[in-house]
């Protein structure tokens, strides 16, 4: 019988170390899990700590309820409910896009998808963000998105409110690598900030950078405005890692780093 009673303490230990286990490797879509490595990775985003290396793995929205591996690991990624967010967009010619705008914006998906899959490793991100507009957030990542009643793609990025022609600035160093002027976006510029981290500002009323251009931190970009396909004046923020796009609004929370770790 005493027997019994340890074998049946030991299968709990471990049943119970397992469940540790499982819970540490798992986040929220969107957020970023930092996987511990057993040796770099130098394509990948690497943070140090305490003489450990720690991979920046995005988790992606669209994987809710399943998992990932990377490095022969798997990392578990949570179901959230984001909420929703309804618009009204009144010109409906932005909604139910003729042959013509649609054809336009299939080349500029592609222009921009081009972009994104650009990155440089000739300099690392600090991931010490800082906000690139003051204004009051309107619409918070992962939220369902309904435009004039239809559901759409949910809402991956952050919109941030404010008055036409409020400066937008850099929220860290970065290179722009494309600057248009679309037909969803609106003027819109995409900075990279290397090792496969990139942000990309849409809606400006004003552009103040031009291609190719090194951005210092805090440097102003353009100004907020309603160009593209909007409801009003506002700067949406989106940010990418391994063009898995994630929060914005972790980025600038404070402390960030050190509460990955």
């Amino acid at each position: 019988m005493l027997k019994i009673k340890k074998k049946c303490l030991h299968v709990f230990i471990i049943l119970l170390a397992s469940a540790n286990l499982i819970a540490e490797l798992s986040g929220d879509p969107g957020e970023l899990y930092p996987l511990k490595l057993n040796k770099n990775i130098d394509t990948y985003l690497i943070i140090e700590n305490q003489g450990s290396s720690y991979a920046l793995i995005p988790l992606p929205f669209d994987k809710q309820g399943q998992s990932i591996k990377f490095n022969g690991q798997v990392i578990n990624i949570n179901k959230k409910d984001f909420g929703e967010s309804r618009i009204t967009i009144t010109n409906t010619s932005m909604v139910n896009l003729s042959e013509e705008d649609s054809i336009r914006a299939s080349k500029e998906f592609k222009i921009i998808n081009k972009a994104l899959n650009t990155h440089t490793t000739n300099y690392r991100p600090e991931l010490n963000f800082i906000k690139p507009v003051e204004g009051i957030i309107s619409s918070r990542y992962g939220k369902k998105r309904y435009i004039n009643g239809s559901p759409r793609s949910p809402h991956l990025s952050l919109d941030i409110a404010a008055p036409a022609g409020t400066d937008i600035i850099a929220p860290e160093y970065g290179k722009v690598i494309l600057i248009g002027d679309f037909f969803y976006a609106g003027k819109y510029i995409i900075l990279d900030h290397g090792y496969g981290l990139l942000s990309s500002y849409s809606h400006l009323s004003k552009i103040d950078v031009t291609n190719d251009q090194f951005i210092e931190k805090g440097q102003k970009l353009g100004e907020v405005g309603s160009s593209g396909r909007v409801t009003g004046p506002h700067l949406h923020w989106t940010v990418y890692l391994n063009k898995t796009r994630i929060n914005p609004e972790s980025l600038i929370e404070e402390k960030f780093l050190e509460g990955l770790l």
